[in-house]
């Protein structure tokens, strides 16, 4: 039996002085599971997360974190809840340790074993006892995602997460939370301007533009579905002739001396057919998924996102 969503957003609506800033979205995020949230500038993102913690009103719809709504049981809701906005703050002159002590004692559940499990899971377990001032941010965004995952909260919600790291803080931040959500069943929703780590930490990605939700996209999902497009490579002799016989049978284009097309397996097939039977030798074929970018830039027009 499929496990209930660890949060819904039903028809979420948020209007401020007469301006919709977020128009009617709905989406669900599954327990387990890696869930980005794109968009350009200005497209209402982080007024969507200030509303899932209760920051913000809803103006109409509602948002349910582990069953529990954010309108009518906002104390149930922020429970199920463990978030961090950018940077973590933490108390700099206690030891890492003694910072999640502290904010234990907020939470009776939290157990000593449960503050040993985390910093395990998050990979502290060498440098808990140092002073948080001498950790880098990276560890700092690391201890925070274990403060915020220490009462087994349904869902973490980071925004922009990835801020201010270098290449291997942002590689270690992507591989805790994956094992948070493979190890533990946490749902993480991630807001990040960074496309080509979405790419890699996310299993799935919703696109907002403009206050609405224009598209879901599966990153893990099955690939070469029918009918679903793909970029394929032609090592052909005489590429610019090739292109000139496939014209108008998909998007066609010459890079870096081969023929290059966008199209579905069953039309990559009959491009093939038609160079053959035209004459031309055709050395290989190699297909590559679009990118993350590729896609964002499709069914956003172009616009940037931050």
């Amino acid at each position: 039996m499929s496990q209930a969503p660890a949060a819904i957003l039903q028809d979420v609506t948020k209007k401020i002085g007469g301006r919709t800033i977020i128009d009617r979205v709905s989406l669900e995020i599954s327990p387990g599971e890696v869930f980005g949230f794109l968009g350009p500038n200005g497209s209402g993102k982080t007024t969507t997360i200030r509303m899932m913690v209760g920051l913000m009103a809803l103006t109409a719809g509602d948002i349910t974190i582990g069953g529990h709504s954010v309108k009518t049981s906002y104390a149930a809701s922020a429970a199920q809840v463990g978030a961090i906005v950018e940077n973590p703050e933490m108390y700099k002159y206690l030891t890492g340790y003694q910072n999640l002590v502290h904010y234990a004692r907020m939470n009776p559940s939290v157990t000593k074993e449960r503050i040993d499990e985390v910093v395990k899971l998050v990979g502290l377990d060498g440098r808990i006892h140092d002073k948080v001032k001498k950790y880098s941010l990276g560890m700092r965004q690391r201890l925070g995602v274990a403060q915020a995952v220490m009462h087994r909260p349904k869902l973490l919600i980071l925004d922009e997460p990835t801020n201010g790291l270098d290449p291997a803080g942002i590689r270690e931040l992507r591989d805790y939370l994956r094992r948070l959500s493979r190890e533990e069943g946490t749902a993480v929703f991630v807001s990040s301007h960074l496309l080509s780590e979405m790419e890699l930490m996310c299993d799935r990605v919703a696109i907002l533009q403009k206050g609405k939700l224009i598209d879901i996209r599966s990153i893990r999902g099955p690939a070469n579905k029918t009918g679903e497009e793909q970029i394929a490579v032609f090592d052909v002799d005489h590429p610019e002739n090739a292109l000139g016989v496939l014209e108008g049978r998909g998007d066609g284009k010459l890079e870096d001396g081969s023929l290059v097309i966008t199209a579905t397996r069953e039309q990559i097939a009959d491009a093939n057919r038609i160079l053959v039977e035209a004459g031309f030798k055709v050395y290989g074929i190699r297909t590559r998924t679009k990118s993350l970018e590729d896609q964002f830039l499709e069914v956003t027009g172009g616009e940037t996102i931050g």
